[in-house]
């Protein structure tokens, strides 16, 4: 592998030169030397500044030139006018990898702008790899490479099964600073500043590889590359590491009001929040709950399904589990008559012996009756996951034992919420693989992540011909795109959609009064009557529609009312006539949007949403990368809050949900197809029926 593709001398190096090092161990350029001669990084250090002959025993070298052997890493301490002419020395010398603390850069506008276009020019011809600039390096705690100034890499330092890369380096150390505490330990951390040249995304893919991690964390403040991103949470899949990232900026808006209502949803977070959910990232809210679900993952095995068993100490707290489980989506079950009956046998006469199970106060005066009561309950074949509940207890050192022990002895997985727990036996029974969260919600919420990461990871695994095939379907879907860009027209864009498989009500185009009234005769009454002009992307407005018209006489009357209203809506609108369409007349049917945006990110993406005319009011969508299987479109429709409506309600028979899954794979391979080409594709409505599926209008927009 290239240097421009191997990051192994930055996070693996087996020697390390530190440029502008300094033997006051107390500045920023001399913490990094002090950290790696602490913590007994075993290569060579190469102390590099004229000013000294010798710092702390070591050689201190004039110039990175006179260093007489092979350098991996040079931590790059100088000021910001004299990083470039480094980088350049260290391309000179053969460094694979440098690590730039300076800020000055893009981060503060203007010059800095071009100074880190410089710095990035820079690394590409010298082929080194350059982490920052403005950051706060990188530690490689497995093998004691402190390549940072942070406080972090001064303290105690053992290596655990958490990658950390972060996009903010004081909020990534402070997080790490806090999971210390709770026993949680990074085998790596790496601040990646600006991205002037390694990004978030080859960061974490190099830390995901490293056989000793298990569990994937992160901060990120955006995404610069979509296709990068996507490969990442592939990797994390095909290589079963849960990855949990912590999106900066949730409620950015991100996309301005477009032509389509498709357009017009697609917020920034609402797209990465729809990938991540297509490609198996686990999203935490903040620093806590992503310190939580590291907790989770890392001492946890996944359970089979989403049925939680809850026990307690205080029946407010097992009250507030289940209102909160019933929130994300987990299931309460009542235990099993076996079940209840062993714990009534154990537990006093007032207790609760059903889910949750409420041991009373009697447990802070029994510890050892928790333990067997929640045994009870993880063995009832109704669970698949179990939470128990403590506050304040006697006998720390035997709880401790007690849930040690159980963890090693039972199969499934449990987390412990303990309020009040002492930050000792937190550490020591993170040790020995068990999660301790700090209050009833948290403790749920974590469950709910675990449950969500194992259904991720089985439909992962089930639906990989599906991807296959989406992908191999794109491959062969043969498109021919009009030259123009814009609107295109509702006839052509239609013949575009049937071609690809998409199911589109019939209709044709008719210039004049005449001509709409022989297509609808072919069509068959009734029939719509629709304005077509490039420049009314919302008919409705201009009251450039009519339904229901079940004779010519109708037919050539709308055209003129039609036509009559547009001109007086925009005398300036160009008017190529009018669709007249098959009316699809179906009682049952939902309507449905489903369309395609171009985003800037992770490009086409598909989208799917109840609402009709109310979709904008209502915002009940879903979005995914394109192109999908019919399997993922199932679930992009399980997402919507208003998915009930599709099962059927009063009286009504369900939709055909395999034949609106294949609608929406159908336009989702389009888009694919259609890459850069794309603009905006809206189908609004979709009629869903227990009949069918079809869409019976269209605007296609091209770039």
């Amino acid at each position: 592998m290239t240097k421009r593709t191997n990051l192994a001398a930055l996070l693996k190096p087996r020697s390390i030169a530190i440029l502008g090092a300094s033997e006051d161990f107390s500045k920023l350029n001399g913490i990094p030397l002090k950290a790696l001669l602490d913590k007994g990084y075993t290569g060579p250090i190469y102390p590099v500044n004229p000013k000294y002959t010798e710092i702390a025993g070591l050689k201190c070298y004039a110039t990175v030139e006179e260093i007489p052997a092979e350098v991996d890493l040079a931590v790059v301490t100088v000021g910001h006018t004299r990083v470039i002419e480094s980088i350049r020395a260290l391309g000179r010398k053969g460094v694979g990898a440098a690590v730039v603390f300076a800020s000055g850069f893009a981060e503060v506008g203007g010059e800095g702008v071009a100074l880190q276009q410089e710095l990035t020019e820079v690394a590409r011809e010298t082929g080194v790899r350059v982490l920052g600039p403005n950051c706060l390096g990188m530690v490689n705690a497995f093998d004691k490479v402190m390549a940072s100034f942070a406080r972090f890499a001064l303290e105690p330092t053992p290596g655990g099964p958490i990658g950390m890369v972060t996009q903010s380096g004081a909020l990534g150390t402070s997080t790490i600073g806090v999971g210390k505490k709770r026993g949680l330990h990074v085998g790596y951390l790496v601040t990646i500043g600006n991205e002037a040249d390694v990004g978030f995304v080859e960061a974490m893919k190099e830390v995901m590889a490293d056989s000793r991690i298990k569990v994937c964390a992160g901060f990120m403040e955006g995404v610069r590359n979509g296709a990068g991103f996507v490969e990442m949470a592939e990797q994390a899949q095909q290589e079963a590491k849960p990855l949990v990232l912590t999106k900066l900026g949730r409620t950015d808006a991100g996309a301005r009001a477009v032509a389509s209502h498709t357009g017009s949803l697609a917020g920034s977070d609402a797209i990465f929040d729809g990938v991540a959910r297509q490609y198996g990232v686990i999203r935490a809210r903040s620093d806590e709950q992503l310190l939580d679900f590291s907790s989770a993952f890392s001492g946890c095995p996944m359970p089979d399904g989403n049925r939680v068993g809850i026990l307690t100490r205080s029946g407010g707290a097992g009250a507030m589990m289940v209102d909160r489980a019933a929130e994300t989506g987990l299931q309460v079950p009542v235990l099993t008559e076996k079940t209840a009956a062993a714990l009534k046998s154990i537990l006093p006469e007032f207790g609760s012996f059903a889910n949750p199970v409420d041991v009373t106060a009697v447990g802070m005066f029994s510890p050892g009756l928790v333990c067997e009561a929640f045994e009870l309950v993880l063995n009832d074949p109704n669970v698949d996951i179990g939470i128990a509940w403590m506050g304040s207890t006697r006998d720390v050192d035997f709880m401790v034992k007690a849930f040690s022990d159980l963890r090693a002895r039972v199969q499934k997985p449990f987390v412990l919420s303990w309020v009040g727990a002492e930050d000792d036996a937190v550490q020591r029974l993170t040790a020995a693989n068990v999660a301790v969260l700090r209050g009833p919600e948290p403790a749920v919420d974590a469950v709910a992540a675990l449950v969500r990461h194992a259904e991720m990871r089985r439909h992962w695994q089930a639906d990989r011909h599906g991807r296959e095939t989406a992908l191999a379907d794109v491959a062969r879907l043969a498109l021919t795109l009009p030259a123009s860009t814009g609107v295109v027209g509702t006839e052509a864009s239609a013949a575009l959609l049937k071609a690809a498989g998409v199911s589109v009500a019939p209709l044709a185009l008719a210039r004049t009064a005449d001509a709409a009234a022989a297509a609808a005769a072919k069509l068959g009454f009734p029939v719509v009557l629709k304005i077509e002009s490039p420049q009314i992307l919302h008919k409705t407005e201009a009251k450039g529609v009519e339904l229901n018209l079940r004779d010519a006489e109708a037919v050539r009357a709308a055209f003129t009312r039609i036509t009559d209203n547009v001109r007086q809506y925009d005398q300036t609108a160009h008017i190529d006539g009018v669709i007249v369409q098959k009316m699809i007349s179906q009682p049952d049917a939902v309507e449905l949007v489903v369309g395609l945006n171009q985003d800037p990110v992770f490009g086409p993406v598909v989208m799917v949403g109840l609402g009709g005319v109310l979709i904008e009011v209502l915002r009940d969508v879903a979005f995914r990368r394109a192109p999908v299987s019919e399997a993922e479109a199932g679930r992009m429709l399980d997402e919507l809050r208003g998915a009930a409506v599709l099962n059927g309600l009063r009286g009504k028979k369900p939709v055909d949900r395999r034949a609106l899954c294949s609608l929406i794979a159908a336009v989702s391979r389009f888009g694919a197809a259609a890459g850069g080409r794309l603009g905006e594709l809206d189908l609004n409505p979709v009629l869903a029926s227990p009949a069918g599926c079809v869409a019976v209008d269209n605007l296609l927009v091209l770039r």
